[in-house]
């Protein structure tokens, strides 16, 4: 119903909301006339706004907030060389990165704005360039990869486009090099056409195990519940800590060393 511009939650705020905004209003309105700086600041049309008064301070939970946190953090303490995000949210992680060091974008979609420390290209990670093989010793791809090949952000349908960004992720890196992703992961694996696919953990542990080195997993569960050292042989991984849409961190390495 969102999608369609309705959104009842809301709607309901806002009727049970309204008396006591408008009683806060009429309010301020006889404050302003006792007050010796009443002609100096107008009432202006009203923008009534009903859900913060029960509203915490600040979102600290959800998928973005703990993948945009944690990332930052790792490529903070590592400060790779060269580092290379892929379609991360330019106004959370990429931006989170961009306040400490320099941090290189390719986006299939466009980017406006000019901003500080952002080199960035527009770009399909699925027909990567051979001048960017091996390039990165540090690349990010947070909560993009679910996308590829669905079509949603003007890509080609393409049923197997994950695998392709995967592999050119992985093409981008040095020998060595660090890759941090993060992708939808439930019990129940899964296309939800045509916002975004759901993976399951064993299904990406097989999947990523053979062709790259799994440092370490954190997992958020449906609940918010944070583990960090996913155990991936565990009952809970098996099971994707019985969630339905939660969140997979990877934190991977590409096998070789470094060149020195």
């Amino acid at each position: 119903m969102r999608e369609w511009g309705l959104d009842p939650r809301l709607f309901v705020s806002a009727v049970s909301g309204f008396t006591g905004v408008f009683e806060d209003y009429r309010k301020l309105r006889r404050q302003r006339r006792g007050s010796p700086h009443g002609q100096d600041f107008r009432i202006g049309a009203p923008y009534f706004i009903y859900k913060d008064k029960a509203d915490r301070a600040g979102a600290a939970r959800g998928h973005y907030f703990w993948q945009d946190l944690l990332v930052a953090r790792e490529i903070h303490k590592k400060n790779p060389t060269r580092h290379i995000d892929v379609g991360s949210s330019v106004a959370g992680f990429v931006s989170h990165v961009a306040s400490f060091r320099e941090i290189e974008v390719i986006d299939i979609r466009p980017l406006e704005n000019n901003i500080p420390g952002v080199i960035f290209t527009q770009g399909d990670i699925t027909r990567l360039d051979i001048k960017l093989e091996g390039v990165a010793d540090s690349v990010s791809c947070l909560h993009t990869l679910e996308h590829i090949g669905l079509g949603r952000y003007g890509d080609e349908l393409d049923f197997d486009g994950w695998i392709s960004g995967f592999e050119n992720l992985c093409r981008l890196l040095s020998p060595g090099g660090t890759l941090y992703l993060s992708v939808p992961t439930g019990a129940s694996q899964r296309i939800e056409f045509n916002a975004h696919r759901v993976f399951s953990l064993p299904f990406l542990a097989d999947f990523i195990g053979q062709r790259m080195c799994i440092e370490r997993v954190t997992f958020l569960d449906d609940h918010d519940n944070l583990y960090e050292n996913v155990d991936l042989d565990s009952v809970e991984a098996r099971g994707s800590f019985k969630s339905n849409y939660g969140l997979s961190i990877w934190f991977l390495s590409k096998p070789g060393s470094l060149p020195s």
